[in-house]
């Protein structure tokens, strides 16, 4: 991971003191709503899975909305990194907030509680790491950690998602029938669910399955770089 390929004396400028502060409020941001969501699971149980989503929801809709911003740091060249893998884990959250947005519901399923977890040792594990790229000290253990846990946490979220979207086509067959149900969007932007549902659980297997193949070998070339620095410090 490295930001606009070398740092040299651009380290203090604008653009690096962005990314810096964008990289420690994600980080925070995700913080806050993990530390949360663990007191309320020590105080109350199985009975904090309920209200999850009411009691965090807003700090990590923003924190994955403030996420769509790193696909133009890929963009603009502010990163260096694959943009396609970036984009799959950005969109898959979005939608699902979308979802759960719009499915009052589905927002007490414990499922609901198990994904905002996952989604925030992802954060946790990535900014950190992204925080010492961007001051020009990358620390290889945390550079290793980031790269080698954030695959099988990223697949289980995957599939947690994709748990979480059978769990709603469940629900719309049992309750109204899958072609009267609608999301709760406005008129003018009325959408039958089960067929979205469908065609984006079918783009979530696929994304999902490329993104981890992606992240493998973006994994090998990192660390295979890293090697090489050290030997050759």
């Amino acid at each position: 991971m490295s930001y606009f390929g070398s740092l040299g004396g651009m380290r203090f400028s604008l653009s690096l003191t962005y990314l810096f502060l964008y990289n420690l409020l994600q980080f925070c941001g995700h913080t806050w709503v993990f530390a949360n969501m663990t007191a309320r699971f020590l105080s109350f149980g199985e009975d904090a899975q309920a209200g999850t989503f009411y009691f965090v929801g807003v700090m990590m809709g923003a924190c994955q909305l403030l996420s769509l911003l790193e696909l133009f740091h890929i963009a603009d060249g502010f990163e260096e990194c694959r943009l396609f893998p970036r984009f799959m884990q950005v969109m898959e959250r979005n939608v699902l907030l979308f979802l759960l947005i719009s499915l009052e519901e589905f927002r007490s399923k414990p499922i609901v509680c198990v994904q905002f977890y996952l989604w925030n040792i992802l954060g946790l594990l990535r900014y950190p790491n992204e925080l010492f790229c961007v001051i020009g000290t990358p620390y290889f253990k945390m550079l290793w950690v980031h790269q080698t846990l954030s695959i099988p946490v990223y697949l289980l979220s995957a599939v947690t998602e994709g748990i979480s979207i059978l769990y709603m086509l469940l629900y719309f067959s049992e309750s109204e029938g899958m072609d009267s149900v609608r999301l709760k969007v406005p008129a003018s932007m009325y959408i039958y669910s089960p067929y979205v549902l469908m065609g984006w659980l079918l783009l979530l297997v696929l994304g999902s399955s490329l993104t981890v193949i992606l992240l493998l070998k973006e994994r090998k070339q990192n660390l295979e770089s890293w090697n090489k620095k050290l030997k050759n410090d």
